[in-house]
């Protein structure tokens, strides 16, 4: 099925259910999302935001510059997540337990606030990935209208750019607990470490990266092709100098460039 067909499919999908929360992480594939439900629902589509511990402080500010542009219907949640003891220990199911409290949350909203479904961004590419938080969605009946038509992350940047959507072109991002290697418990601090050292890579123009937590060493994964920043030696003792700033004791650049799911 073509991408414009697919769009008529969801449209479709979205009509039938007559009302929904969308979980808006303000990525490529919940905003596409979030902005087709309200083209097709109105009022009746809601964006919810969960902030927590996992969510940095720019997404957050992306999302509530979204909804108010577009007039949509939004609510926030605040969620200490490191809270529960088992998120906080990152066994290998984080994924999960933090979904799971997550869109318990979620749910709980929606039903307050008389809503029929609540859904997630999930396409049909994140099958492709080890992402034990889709047994959470299962649980608790999450829908997933992207996938459910056969949206691949290549059909939702398209569909995105054609309907003038500020990320159709926004780099993957996930949590910021999926920079820790399971095993090793996550607490505030590594993830203050973790979104400095993000932002300070974004602001010096590197697109696609992940800050990699392994104790005092940092791992930084950026896209190949930007390897080549790293031979100006003022610029590379300007990136060993901020991570040393940050907390690390070793600074090391990933050979291996970026990777989604690296760790998994």
């Amino acid at each position: 099925m073509k991408g414009n067909n697919k769009l008529s499919a969801l449209k479709k999908y979205l009509l039938e259910k007559g009302s929904i929360a969308v979980a808006f992480s303000g990525g490529v594939d919940s905003t596409f999302l979030l902005k087709v439900a309200h083209e097709v629902l109105g009022k009746k589509a809601l964006a919810v935001t969960v902030a927590s511990e996992f969510f940095t402080e720019r997404e957050y500010e992306e999302c509530m510059e979204f909804v108010n542009i577009h007039g949509i219907p939004s609510e926030i949640i605040k969620l200490s997540i490191l809270e529960n003891e088992v998120v906080a220990r990152n066994p290998v199911d984080r994924c999960y337990h933090c979904k799971k409290g997550i869109f318990n949350e979620i749910v709980e909203l929606a039903i307050k606030r008389g809503i029929q479904y609540v859904a997630d961004g999930s396409n049909t590419d994140d099958d492709s990935d080890y992402r034990p938080g889709k047994r959470a969605l299962e649980e608790l009946k999450i829908i997933s209208p992207l996938r459910e038509v056969g949206m691949t992350k290549a059909d939702i940047r398209v569909l995105s750019k054609q309907m003038n959507l500020p990320t159709y072109n926004k780099p993957a991002f996930a949590c910021l607990a999926s920079r820790i290697p399971y095993g090793e418990t996550i607490t505030k601090e590594k993830l203050n470490m973790i979104e400095s050292g993000e932002a300070f890579l974004m602001r010096n123009g590197f697109t696609q990266l992940r800050v990699r937590h392994h104790g005092d060493i940092v791992r930084i994964e950026v896209l190949k092709e930007e390897f080549t920043k790293f031979l100006d030696d003022s610029f590379r003792e300007m990136v060993y100098n901020r991570f040393r700033e940050i907390g690390f004791l070793y600074v090391t650049l990933d050979m291996g460039g970026y990777k989604m799911g690296s760790l998994n």
